[in-house]
């Protein structure tokens, strides 16, 4: 019974990531696109003092400004929202696919490989180099250099 209660929480994990609810008021809660898109009328256009509009002007291009940032890009959204998402869910999936079968395992195939030759360079070179540093290390270990100031 355990197992049977266990299998159906399993069922029931696997469909809520596919199936859950998505948060329509924080839309960026990883804050992906924090520094990016954030574009005010103030970070584009700005008059110095001494140089400024009529203020109907200025506040009609403000308007004007947000009004037609915001439309431009709900309609945007609305025509290659879907088809954008579609795209990059491929393109994803294409890049997860390729990982798990093909990177992955060619990583792990190359660290087995490598361990083996890893092992016999290792053998070699103590067998080999060992044996001549010991020898060279007892020669010049006996070596004292001294420093006189000479007047």
């Amino acid at each position: 019974m355990a197992e049977e209660r266990t299998e159906l929480e399993e069922r029931i994990i696997v469909k809520d990531q596919h199936t859950k609810e998505i948060d329509l008021v924080n839309r960026d809660p990883k804050h992906i696109n924090e520094d990016v898109v954030k574009v005010d009328f103030e970070d584009v256009i700005a008059e110095p003092v001494g140089t400024y509009s009529f203020d109907g002007v200025w506040k009609a291009s403000y308007t004007t400004f947000t009004v037609s940032k915001y439309w431009c890009y709900r309609l945007l959204s609305a025509v290659l929202g879907i088809p954008l998402a579609v795209v990059w869910g491929f393109l994803f999936a294409l890049i997860s696919f390729c990982h798990i079968w093909a990177v992955v395992p060619c990583i792990k195939s190359y660290l087995i490989e490598i361990q083996c030759v890893s092992r016999i360079y290792s053998l070699c070179i103590h067998t080999f180099c060992d044996p001549f540093f010991e020898a060279l290390s007892k020669i010049c270990g006996n070596i004292r250099v001294a420093l006189r100031k000479e007047i």
